[in-house]
């Protein structure tokens, strides 16, 4: 597996807003999507792009487009909040859902809900999920992806704990992770320390 810190001054910056408990919502909304309009230029470096000709004022030049077809899936709740920048940024999206609860006892994630593009096969899937803690939920998302046949996956987060990257690397070491921050450890209820807390509440005002 491939893990990129991406460790940008601007991606600290705004890290830093994230993760200071007196941010509020609005704020935190804000500084998610700047973090992840940065994150995504990583994630997107290695896209394929095809060349053709356009007509400038002055004469004519190569164009590039991408050429690389994407196709984003949050998952809910919090991965929505990823979502913005995303279609902002990248030509042709397409988005996917995928629902995860995760069992408190045994950290083991069940789907509840899955809505999906039916053409996955052969693109690019990029897993939008601010929190990569145990690795539960990111390797369930990554099973389900798995049966569709997509050229790649990658996950954006925010932040990872070690344990997390580790169970992710084990089970698919062919999926590429894209973090702001690779965070000290889990605590014993599983909270990533020193974290930002409930990504989705801190988001969504709950």
């Amino acid at each position: 597996m491939t893990f990129q810190l991406v460790e940008h001054p601007l991606v600290q910056h705004y890290l830093t807003r994230l993760r200071d408990r007196d941010t509020p919502p609005d704020q935190f909304r804000e500084f998610s999507d700047r973090i992840i309009t940065l994150l995504l230029y990583e994630a997107t470096r290695d896209l394929r792009s095809r060349i053709f000709p356009i007509q400038t004022p002055l004469e004519e030049t190569d164009g590039h487009t991408i050429a690389d077809r994407v196709v984003a899936v949050p998952i809910l709740r919090a991965g929505l909040g990823l979502l913005g920048p995303v279609l902002e940024l990248l030509p042709e999206v397409t988005v996917g859902y995928i629902g995860l609860e995760r069992d408190e006892r045994t950290a083991v994630a069940s789907r509840y809900y899955v809505k999906l593009p039916p053409d996955i096969r052969g693109k690019t899937v990029m897993i939008l999920d601010p929190m990569l803690a145990t690795g539960g939920t990111a390797r369930k998302a990554v099973e389900i992806l798995k049966e569709y046949q997509p050229a790649s996956v990658r996950l954006v987060c925010v932040v990872a704990a070690p344990e997390g990257i580790a169970a992710l690397e084990e089970a698919y070491p062919d999926v590429m992770v894209f973090a702001a921050a690779r965070d000290r450890q889990l605590n014993g209820q599983k909270y990533i320390m020193p974290g930002l807390g409930d990504y989705g509440d801190r988001l969504f005002g709950t």
